[in-house]
């Protein structure tokens, strides 16, 4: 019971969260309800998508290793599971109506996906572990999720560069969750030391593109 509390009340904690940051229109929680479930069903693809992309790199060695693992394996393959959960569930669906719903849905499906993965981890590794990716892993799926979110709302909603957004919904994800793996992987001193900074960024720029699409809401 420990571990499971230890390993889902992050979650719960920042899902309170960004529901309440959604202050002007909030979304039906059923809805809500389902896209944390698909999130956290995306888990299966994962893991045999991961597992055969992992044996396909099992010739590389070094950085080269570390960098396929890090940037292929897990941020392409769990990134673009969830985009198209989230594309498939929420982009034509009518509650999709402002911008600042795109990080809403983004994060519900991250973090459906990240308590499935962090209840395994947590379970196989115990307290320390589900301590410790409460402060690092599960607030970085939000993360990756609110950049989804952003891009994925602009390219639904504003009237400008909608191909490019769509894009950049996917693509920055992938690149700020390899990042994060790639410093964690390599074990290297100087790069574990700037993993401090990365996080910082991530969590300053995701709370900037919160605050840019609430304040900008059409329901203000």
């Amino acid at each position: 019971m420990d571990l499971a509390l230890i390993a889902l009340a992050p979650v719960f904690i920042i899902l309170v969260y960004i529901y309440i940051r959604d202050k002007y229109e909030k979304e039906p929680i059923g809805l809500l309800v389902k896209t944390l479930i698909v999130g956290g069903l995306t888990v299966i693809p994962i893991m045999f998508v991961e597992s055969f992309l992992q044996s396909r790199g099992a010739y590389l060695a070094g950085y080269s290793a570390v960098t396929y693992r890090a940037f292929v394996v897990a941020a392409f393959t769990e990134e673009i599971f969830k985009f198209i959960a989230l594309y498939l569930l929420i982009w034509k669906n009518k509650e999709f109506n402002e911008k600042f719903d795109g990080i809403v849905y983004a994060v519900f499906i991250s973090l459906g996906f990240a308590a499935v993965e962090n209840v395994m981890y947590v379970f196989q590794y115990g307290h320390a572990t589900g301590i410790t990716r409460a402060l690092t892993a599960v607030p970085g799926h939000a993360l990756f999720g609110v950049a989804m979110g952003y891009y994925f709302g602009l390219a639904k909603l504003s009237p400008k560069n909608k191909p490019m957004n769509f894009l950049l919904a996917l693509i920055v994800p992938i690149a700020l969750h390899g990042l994060y793996d790639f410093i964690l992987m390599t074990e290297h001193p100087y790069l574990v030391v700037a993993f401090v900074p990365f996080l910082y960024y991530l969590w300053k720029s995701g709370f900037k593109k919160m605050k840019e699409l609430s304040d900008n809401s059409r329901f203000r």
